[in-house]
Parts: C-alpha cells; sequence; structure tokens
C-alpha cells in the first residue's frame, strides 16, 4: 500500500511540476527552466538529506557510471514534457508520457535490462498498454 500512496504522489508533483515548468518556460526559456528545475531540486533533495542524516549517500562510488546518467535524463525529461505541454497542452502530454513509460518498462520488465528482475509479461498487459493508446487516441480526436 506504501509503495501505490508513493507512485500516486509522484505522478502528481510530475503534473504539478510539468505545469510549473511549462509557465516558468515561456518567461525565461526552456533549457533555463530546466537548469532552474534541477538546481531547485538539487537544493530540497540536499536538504532532505541533511535533515534525515542518512549517510549512506557516501556509497555512491559503489553505483555503476552508466546510472550516474540520471540528472542529465532529467534535463531531457523537462525539457520534452515543457515542449510537449506547450504543443499538444497539459491532458494529451501526461496521457502520451505515461503510454511511453509504460511502454518503455515493459521492454526493460520483459529484457531484464539494468539489473532488473526478468519479467514474464502477459498478454493481458500489452491488452492494457494497447487500451491506454486507444484512450489517447479518443482523447485527441
Amino acid at each position: 500500500m506504501k509503495g501505490i500512496i508513493y507512485a500516486f504522489l509522484g505522478g502528481a508533483f510530475i503534473t504539478l511540476q510539468g505545469v510549473a515548468n511549462a509557465r516558468i518556460s515561456q518567461d525565461i526559456g526552456t533549457w533555463q527552466t530546466a537548469t532552474i528545475t534541477q538546481f531547485t531540486g538539487f537544493i530540497t533533495a540536499l536538504a532532505i538529506m541533511m535533515v534525515i542524516r542518512d549517510d549512506t549517500w557516501k556509497k555512491f562510488k559503489e553505483v555503476k557510471p552508466v546510472y550516474l546518467t540520471g540528472g542529465a535524463f532529467a534535463a531531457v525529461i523537462i525539457y520534452s514534457n515543457v515542449t510537449a505541454i506547450h504543443h499538444i497542452g497539459m491532458t494529451l502530454s501526461i496521457a502520451c508520457i505515461l503510454i511511453a513509460q509504460l511502454g518503455l518498462t515493459f521492454i526493460i520488465d520483459c529484457n531484464g535490462w539494468f539489473g532488473v528482475l526478468k519479467q514474464k509479461m502477459t498478454i493481458r498487459q500489452l491488452i492494457g498498454i494497447m487500451m491506454m493508446i486507444a484512450g489517447v487516441v479518443i482523447l485527441k480526436f
């Protein structure tokens, strides 16, 4: 249950971040918005880490270097989301983002990429993704 609550929180904050970033980018530009978002995210995470006093961050040398690219991914995510929102609106953007996330996670789970436990995906899961795609098509037209 705790995981589901955090997933909903994460989804809500991704949406709120998208709205805020789209608005900010109208005034200062998209890459500038990505820079500010990344910086404020860093400051917030650092402050929380200092309050919690979790010293596991010291183990970051054990992390495979390829996984340290997450911040770079975030910059592209912010730019892409803001640009999508400006072109197709918030609702359709989030719907497409969710489909892209589900589609890629489906592929990652099937292949066991990135150290994820390989999952056998069923036709029901594939049908679910197809239904989401159909929903976006209906939403758009």
